[in-house]
């Protein structure tokens, strides 16, 4: 099992999970964050410090498409390893339905 990062990321990118990931799994685009599948020790300290509930366990049903977009873009994104500021707009955009039409496969700011 790992955890996976699903819509509810797309434009909130909190990176409170980012502070508290032992191994450094995830890893930065535009507008969200992904969690590498073969970093992930599946301690899940990440999951409840997620402001937006948007980390999830692979086990969960319904995942797939969010499961091979984590191991596809975590291949290219850049790696996060500390907390940044969410963007201005995040609390609007939490919570929100239909933001999967929003992701933007653009890296994101780098370390």
């Amino acid at each position: 099992m790992t955890y996976v990062v699903t819509e509810n990321c797309i434009r909130c990118k909190y990176t409170d999970c980012v502070s508290v990931c032992p191994v450094d799994c995830f890893y930065e685009g535009e507008n969200m964050l992904v969690i590498h599948p073969d970093e992930c020790i599946d301690c899940g300290v990440c999951e409840p410090e997620c402001p937006a509930e948007a980390i999830k366990p692979d086990a969960e049903p319904g995942l797939e498409k969010w499961i091979a977009l984590n191991a596809e873009y975590a291949q290219v994104w850049p790696n996060i390893t500390i907390r940044r500021d969410p963007p201005a707009d995040a609390n609007e955009w939490d919570g929100k339905p239909g933001k999967e039409k929003l992701f933007n496969p653009e890296p994101g700011q780098g370390d």
